[in-house]
């Protein structure tokens, strides 16, 4: 059973993006906890923990004070959610987790989380991979402060200021035709194909890494680039922009080193594709359906 849409109307629909929470969570920055009773988002090993006590998977109302906090990490208030304080807590990898919580992959093909869980339990893993690279100064080393009002931070040391990092990404459906050229990176499991994607490097603009990243990982020629829309990804911190674009020339050569296989499947013909939750997903349906 999925708790996702089979379809997405917009790519600002996705799994993730601040769209698909805006109805009932408001973000704010820890410095205007307001207090009292809310709900925790717990993160354990990269997976959210829920409440089993309803119909449905929920946010806990109230902290199982059992569960041991990862190394000095204190609760984080986020914002809020259905009008009540909402705050993050990283639980020791090793905790045994009490009667009526259950630990729920945010990474699963098939989520068993609703859609609003899901980004929600990602928002909480950006946020809680940024309090972790930010406890001190890239510059010198000494602890971190919050800033009044911002998710960054000031060295309590130099003084420099640091903001949390975003990292852009491309990711590109390429079709020639009625064939899509799908690829497969080794580690991915029951033979799932997926896009070609890379980071930006420095002075590239969005079009220039998919040329690139194209070429490096196929050996392939682009042409006609469109932008299509984006998903945040936050594992950890990615923004992904997708692109469609057609086939110009050359013939495969894999990076051996990023991908097992590539090839060019009928828009039919399909083989296992990725997860619904996916901006891959997305604009692979958008081809083949549009």
């Amino acid at each position: 059973m999925s708790f996702l849409p089979d379809r997405y109307d917009s790519p600002i629909d996705l799994p993730f993006n601040r769209a698909s929470i805006e109805e009932h969570f408001e973000l704010r920055t820890p410095d205007r906890d307001p207090g009292g009773v809310g709900y925790w988002l717990m993160l354990q090993a990269g997976q959210l923990l829920v409440s089993t006590e309803g119909a449905q998977a929920a946010l806990p109302s109230s902290r199982v004070h059992a569960l041991p906090s990862s190394r000095s990490s204190a609760p984080i208030y986020l914002g809020q959610w259905q009008g009540l304080p909402c705050r993050l807590l990283h639980v020791s990898c090793d905790a045994a987790l009490p009667e009526g919580l259950k630990a729920e992959s945010l990474l699963a093909r098939d989520p068993q989380l609703p859609l609003e869980l899901l980004s929600l339990g990602g928002l909480a893993n950006m946020i809680l991979h940024w309090e972790n690279v930010s406890c001190r100064c890239g510059n010198c080393g000494n602890p971190m402060q919050r800033l009044a009002g911002e998710w960054g931070k000031q060295c309590s040391g130099c003084g420099a200021s640091h903001f949390p990092r975003i990292h852009p990404c491309i990711i590109v459906l390429i079709r020639k035709g009625d064939e899509l050229l799908l690829v497969r990176k080794p580690e991915w499991a029951d033979r799932r194909y997926g896009l070609v994607a890379g980071f930006v490097d420095f002075g590239e603009n969005l079009e220039e890494t998919v040329i690139r990243e194209v070429r490096e990982e196929v050996g392939l020629e682009v042409q006609n680039i469109r932008y299509v829309g984006s998903q945040c990804w936050p594992f950890p911190s990615q923004l992904m922009t997708g692109f469609i674009a057609d086939y110009a020339g050359g013939k495969i050569v894999l990076q051996e080193d990023e991908l097992a296989e590539a090839g060019w499947f009928h828009r039919d013909h399909l083989p296992t594709l990725p997860p619904r939750r996916s901006i891959a997903r997305y604009l692979i349906d958008d081809a083949v359906n549009g």
